[in-house]
């Protein structure tokens, strides 16, 4: 139910997909950046986020077969007919990078609304089981119930099983109610990950102890685990069956899955090339970032080399003039300033990779080059 904060009146939920592998600061920068100047000034979105009227945009996108698909969801505190237009703006992004892209927008749900099915399911469950105790009749298979609830601790402040801190071997799993769940079935050295991306602690943890990553058999738990890999330590692999999640498994799945477990490496080979240009990507986009924390407030910008040497400083002023004159080592540039088309289309002509600035005004992305700002980071 956590898709936004407590003034989130509604939840745009969209399907996209593009003819190209895009990330996704990719998609959120095209979203920006294609919906700027075609709605009221009252709808620009960069506006409303800082408001606090738009919440976060979360995005999860996977590339397969030279294709990305994925969702887009954006929590918004608007009246309904604002959203709707925020809704509708999204199916105007036709491009994602250099990549031709395709949004459409699956449903606008109240949020409310949501939260008010929920509690009447929830409800008519848990009077099914009060049902159950008094008539002395078998409980269901799984009780779902506020008593398993309690014994969920905290390991380095993340949801996790009684036993996690003492035991030598963990299970990392993605939320509460997935450490719930094993409990449930008598497993108790989990340790919850409890958001969409995986909290520094938690890498921590894995460098520790023998680590199994059991992950949901969706999307959400493919993303999860490239991340895992990325910046844990694994030394297994299990997961749900496809489209399942681990809350929703019964105590012989959980076994059947558990027992299935793929050593770390194993899985890692067969993602292959995916993995390693993942890992380079991530690693550029952490120098990215500090290369722009670094500037902010100077009025200078920074030309990096395909090796990470800066390899020159000038003020934001002369940075057209000194990208001009550059001799083609240049892979990015990174300034405290607004991005704008004509630069953009100047690092594009320089084959640039990335050009980070603080703000951009691009109304159409140069094919192959990637533009960022602190937003994406």
């Amino acid at each position: 139910m956590g898709d936004g904060s407590s003034t989130t009146k509604y939840l745009i939920k969209t399907s996209i997909e593009t003819d190209g592998v895009v990330e996704r600061p990719d998609v959120v920068g095209a979203v920006f950046g294609q919906t700027e100047g075609i709605l009221e000034d009252d709808l620009d979105l960069r506006e409303l986020q800082k408001n606090g009227q738009i919440g976060r945009i979360n995005v999860n996108v996977k590339s397969e077969k030279g294709k990305s698909r994925g969702t887009i969801s954006i929590p918004s505190g608007l009246d309904k007919k604002k959203t709707a237009m925020i809704a509708a703006a999204l199916e105007t992004v036709d491009r994602v990078g250099p990549c031709e892209a395709n949004i459409e927008v699956d449903k606008i749900q109240d949020i409310k609304e949501a939260k008010r099915h929920f509690i009447k399911e929830r409800a008519e469950e848990l009077a099914r089981n009060i049902e159950d105790v008094k008539g002395d009749e078998k409980l269901p298979k799984r009780k779902k119930g506020p008593s398993q609830g309690k014994n969920v601790q905290k390991y380095k402040g993340q949801p996790a099983g009684p036993t996690a801190s003492k035991s030598d071997a963990i299970i990392i799993v993605e939320g509460r109610s997935d450490v719930i769940n094993l409990l449930d079935h008598g497993i108790k050295n989990t340790v919850a990950i409890e958001g969409t991306s995986v909290p520094p602690v938690v890498s921590e943890i894995t460098k520790k102890k023998t680590t199994t990553a059991f992950l949901d058999g969706d999307r959400g738990g493919d993303l999860i685990l490239k991340e895992l890999f990325q910046i844990a330590d694994l030394d297994y692999v299990a997961r749900a069956p496809d489209g399942l999640t681990v809350e929703d498994l019964s105590g012989e799945e959980v076994r059947k899955a558990l027992k299935a477990k793929v050593p770390a490496e194993k899985v890692a080979a067969s993602l292959g090339k995916e993995v390693q240009e993942n890992l380079s990507t991530e690693d550029d986009i952490k120098k990215l970032a500090q290369a722009a924390s670094n500037l902010q407030g100077t009025l200078k910008a920074q030309l990096f080399s395909g090796d990470w040497d800066m390899i020159g400083e000038t003020e934001v002023r002369e940075l057209s003039s000194e990208l001009e004159n550059s001799e083609g080592n240049v892979i990015a540039v990174v300034f405290d300033g607004v991005i704008t088309q004509n630069l953009a289309d100047l690092a594009a002509e320089k084959d640039l990779n990335y050009l980070v600035g603080m703000r951009e005004r691009v109304k159409k992305e140069p094919d192959g080059l990637r533009i960022l700002t602190p937003e994406d980071f």
